[in-house]
């Protein structure tokens, strides 16, 4: 892996060196976009909007439009707006982790420490995990100022989530959401069963990308000549005409293996000795 970013966290007057690497990877199909008439690759290019020519990447420069001229900004312009977060994660306080809600939650990176950090990465690491709590702080990352959490990750290692800012969330006010009634009982008390029912321990494993799985088996069918045929789905009316029926019969229904092999494979947290 080929880290990102490299810099330090700022932990008190601690510095711990670190260096971040993208945590996770897209298992989506890598396909291209053709003309469909000769099947031709479509390309994208960078065109200079005066003369009509391509652009290099390297004659390209950023610049902000003010009083209909543009200010244009080097590298070091980016540095010198927070130069102290350019190098250093600061940790600002400390918080329990179950109190961020995930909508603020973007992406997850691994964060490894570099050579001389060890002792202090293992003491952060090791802190967080006994008292529990999530270390937030903020960075520049890619000339963008992020909001972040460092939290433990499997028990050994520490994981930055990057956050969203609050004025990044939207207001759902102006969604046309019911206003709270009350249930009937006895509806209440059929969902809550068909929860417990349902309840197991989240085992991600379980989980796989059958989506593209069938997608990859259909272009190898294609490859190979043969029609695909498209299976038709039935889909219920979404309108709720007897909702304690329709308990019931989701009560009634066995239980997907998902949900057995879930309840089955459930792994025993592993506990971090001082």
């Amino acid at each position: 892996m080929r880290a990102i970013w490299t810099g330090a966290i700022g932990f008190g007057l601690v510095n711990i060196p670190v260096k971040i690497y993208t945590a996770t990877e897209t298992g989506s199909i890598d396909l291209d976009m053709l003309d469909s008439r000769d099947h031709a690759n479509i390309q994208f290019k960078r065109v200079n909007a005066n003369t009509g020519k391509e652009v290099a990447w390297e004659d390209i420069v950023k610049g902000f439009l003010k009083n209909e001229q543009y200010i244009i900004l080097e590298d070091e312009d980016f540095e010198a707006a927070l130069p102290e977060k350019s190098k250093i994660l600061s940790i600002d306080s400390f918080v329990p982790e179950a109190e961020i809600d995930s909508i603020y939650f973007e992406n997850p990176y691994f964060l490894e420490p570099q050579k001389g950090g060890e002792a202090a990465y293992s003491l952060l690491l090791r802190s967080l995990v006994q008292t529990g709590m999530a270390a937030v702080g903020t960075f520049v990352l890619r000339q963008t100022e992020a909001l972040c959490i460092v939290r433990v990750y499997d028990d050994n290692i520490l994981l930055l989530h990057r956050l969203r800012f609050q004025e990044d969330i939207r207001d759902y006010r102006d969604l046309k959401i019911p206003a709270y009634k009350a249930p009937k009982p006895a509806e209440l008390k059929m969902a809550k069963m068909l929860i417990k029912e349902y309840t197991a321990s989240f085992d991600p494993s379980v989980y796989k990308n059958n989506y593209q799985k069938a997608l990859m088996r259909i272009i190898n069918q294609k490859s190979k000549g043969k029609k695909i045929s498209k299976k038709p789905v039935q889909v219920e009316s979404s309108k709720v005409t007897d909702l304690m029926a329709q308990l019931k019969a989701s009560l009634d229904k066995p239980k997907t293996t998902s949900t057995r092999t879930r309840k089955a494979t459930t792994k025993p947290k592993r506990e971090i000795k001082a």
